[in-house]
């Protein structure tokens, strides 16, 4: 009997899934996430075929090396930066993600309701309210700024990348600008939306949304030189991966006034606010910051679907078809 072992609880669906179709299973089900030293010992021991595994698991090539019976490691994750890819390949064992369209929809809407919250600063309200100091109407109190029409600069057509485009431009009337590996004239065309460098993107979008996997080549997209090419009033929404943008220059750019927001999802050091300790959590303090804890994808729908699509890649690699999210 195939042997699966699961990282941390998941939803039943993705459980049922596996138990109807056969397979043993070996859940952790404390809600926390296996040290690597943890890991190596569990998997040297338990010896599965299958690792359903987070992305907060670090699978680098200690953990591979210690378990020589794995074949499959399906990721419950769209992302899959925590897994050292190469290694896995050259010990033959494949790897799968969860990028369902539960989970598309999920992080697009969350994308959307950061954008609105940053333009029309409803936490900075929010919390004006709950502390009592609102005294009456008055034309000049919390004054933002409209989405309306405005320009959206995606960087990164993924999927989700394509979920935002649809809800700004369909829903709110938005100029699409585009930055990617290649151009998609049938998305241009669908939605009016006009592809740059990213270099130009930034110069001219009011708002820019990322939406690229953390690479080489994507780390610290966002620095200090690029921040100097937006707009002043431009807003920035990272629900993609924290490095792609480098924090610290995103704080200084805020207390210049270089920028006019920040929204993000995902941390650069995360779970951690601030990479350095010394700065006290410089991002949390600035009113023109909105922080969510990694939760784009946090909804029931989106997680019951991320199991679906964990399990079914397991049980299609074992029933000799390839997985339908197989990372190259």
């Amino acid at each position: 009997m195939l042997h699966v072992y699961i990282t941390r609880p998941i939803p039943d669906n993705g459980i049922a899934m596996l138990k109807s179709a056969g397979y043993r299973i070996s859940l952790q089900k404390e809600r926390r996430d296996l040290s690597t030293k943890e890991l190596i010992t569990t998997l040297a021991t338990k010896k599965p075929d299958a690792l359903l595994s987070f992305l907060t698991n670090r699978i680098d090539s200690r953990v591979l090396s210690a378990a020589p019976s794995l074949k499959i490691i399906s990721n419950f994750a769209v992302g899959y930066d925590n897994i050292d890819v190469a290694t896995a390949h050259e010990k033959g064992i494949v790897i799968s993600n969860t990028p369902c369209i539960e989970v598309v929809n999920s992080v697009a809407e969350h994308t959307f309701a950061l954008m609105l919250a940053l333009s029309r600063r409803i936490v900075e309200a929010d919390t004006f309210t709950r502390s009592k100091k609102y005294k009456g109407w008055d034309p000049d109190l919390l004054v933002g700024h409209d989405v309306y029409g405005k320009t959206l600069g995606i960087v990164g057509l993924g999927a989700i990348g394509r979920g935002v485009a649809q809800r700004a431009n369909k829903g709110f009337g938005m100029k699409i600008l585009y930055t990617d590996m290649k151009r998609d004239e049938g998305f241009e065309k669908e939605y009016g939306a006009t592809f740059m460098p990213l270099e130009k993107l930034l110069a001219e979008a009011d708002i820019i949304s990322l939406h690229v996997p953390l690479l080489p080549s994507t780390h610290h997209l966002i620095t200090g030189k690029t921040l100097k090419l937006m707009k002043k009033t431009a807003l920035l929404v990272n629900t993609a991966r924290g490095p792609v943008v480098d924090e610290k220059a995103i704080l200084k750019a805020l207390y210049a006034k270089k920028i006019g927001g920040f929204a993000l999802d995902v941390f650069e050091c995360e779970p951690h606010i601030d990479c350095v300790p010394a700065d006290r959590y410089e991002l949390a303090k600035l009113s023109a910051v909105i922080m969510t804890p990694h939760i784009a994808s946090a909804t029931h729908g989106a997680r019951e679907g991320m199991a679906r699509e964990a399990a079914q890649n397991i049980i299609d690699f074992f029933g000799g078809k390839q997985p339908k999210n197989l990372i190259k």
